[in-house]
């Protein structure tokens, strides 16, 4: 998996491999409205349609008294069957995920011209989007073509009966649980009804793929024929609902949401953090300057290759785009297809297209090799976030080494001897 899972987006669902393909971050992991459903009979990897049913039975009552009639739970549930396919994908994860620039490679592609087309179709629905919202229709654009391929990929599972298995499966139960009282609380409103509600496998919706629970929060009826409706082939209710959350979660219009800056020769990498934010003037008097000769913009730096690679100044619309997909890549791909469907240039640094790709097996080899030299990386699970790439910048001071947090064959071959 707006996020996307809250969102959507679902950080566990959140790899690059996942990106893009209905699964977001307008969605993250978590307990979503609806109350609390641990303790809840679950399978646990090992379902079946009878032990799907005693589950939705001992589900009623939780449902119902969180806000959802009995009426619309028996009439949904009576619909719904154990989907065991959709457990496998649950459990399913790449032992590869894409480079940085192989990823935003594929989802700029060949999506600028058609998001310009599709700019230009819905030109004054997005005209009136962006002067109530202040989110430019670039980047809604670019949501929507990152998020179902311009309306080509909204998925067609049926979404209560997919959030039941989820949620009956157990693994994060809880949360799906919630999503699926969300979900019947959509139903419960008119909103669409039960056989037209349909996404993703793992329950995200429409155009720009919602979460039932960032449906509720953020969807808007734009067009104002009574229903949020982000299903129709008409796009406008869900562009709209897309650039509401977008400012929502605290897009500043004015502001770009990523500037490529040239770093001065010996700079101090230990600044390039999300953690460390400054005003343009404070890297400009740093000696950084943008790419393209327009004024630094406040924000921090990223460096998603290292010091061989391009470096980002991101702002906070950076940032209200992460709370769509909690990915990096994901934020840098929105806000350069975007820069595409508007016309300006992309990204003029070159990447590291040379280096290896690292497997997950690798990638837990070097959280396992760094603990055992004292750095902190917060647990082993292949996934180098936050706190590994500041476990690896901890190793690279140690060795006297340019502290960019990259992760590449290089530093793994270091690590073992």
């Amino acid at each position: 998996m707006s996020r996307r899972i809250t969102r959507i987006t679902m950080t566990a669902l959140l790899t690059l491999a996942l990106a893009g393909c209905g699964v977001s971050m307008n969605r993250a992991p978590g307990a979503a409205p609806g109350g609390n459903f641990a303790g809840l009979p679950t399978a646990g990897g090992q379902g079946s349609e009878a032990g799907f049913r005693n589950w939705v039975a001992s589900f009623r009552p939780r449902a119902i008294s969180a806000g959802i009639s009995p009426a619309v739970f028996d009439s949904a549930m009576a619909q719904a069957h154990f989907m065991p396919s959709l457990i496998q994908l649950d459990r399913q994860q790449s032992e590869f995920s894409k480079p940085v620039w192989e990823y935003l490679d594929g989802a700029i592609g060949t999506r600028g011209a058609t998001g310009r087309a599709r700019a230009a179709e819905n030109a004054s629905a997005l005209a009136a989007i962006e002067a109530r919202y202040g989110v430019p229709r670039e980047v809604v654009v670019a949501v929507w073509g990152m998020e179902s391929n311009f309306g080509a990929n909204r998925g067609s599972t049926r979404i209560v009966p997919a959030l039941a298995t989820l949620a009956y499966d157990g693994r994060r139960g809880e949360f799906f649980a919630g999503e699926l009282v969300a979900a019947l609380r959509i139903i419960q409103s008119g909103d669409v009804d039960n056989a037209h509600m349909v996404g993703s496998w793992a329950g995200a919706m429409g155009h720009t793929q919602f979460m039932p629970s960032s449906f509720l929060a953020h969807a808007v009826d734009f067009n104002g024929d009574g229903r949020r409706d982000i299903w129709s082939n008409d796009p406008t209710d869900a562009l709209a609902s897309t650039a509401h959350y977008l400012r929502q979660n605290g897009w500043q219009p004015g502001q770009p949401a990523v500037a490529e800056v040239i770093l001065p020769q010996g700079f101090d990498y230990n600044r390039v953090s999300k953690s460390v934010t400054m005003s343009g003037g404070q890297w400009a008097a740093m000696g950084v300057r943008t790419a393209n000769g327009t004024a630094v913009p406040s924000g921090s730096i990223i460096a998603p290759a290292g010091a061989r690679g391009p470096a980002f100044l991101i702002t906070q619309n950076f940032r209200a785009i992460l709370k769509y997909n909690a990915s990096d890549s994901y934020a840098l791909a929105v806000a350069y297809l975007g820069e595409s469907i508007a016309g300006r240039p992309g990204i003029q640094g070159g990447w590291p297209r040379g280096d290896r790709t690292l497997s997950n097996t690798e990638k837990s080899e070097i959280q396992r090799l760094l603990m055992a030299r004292g750095f902190d990386t917060g647990g082993v699970d292949g996934k180098l976030g936050s706190k590994s790439v500041e476990a690896i910048k901890g190793f690279q001071r140690a060795r006297g080494m340019v502290p960019d947090g990259y992760a590449d064959a290089t530093l793994l071959s270091m690590l073992r001897s």
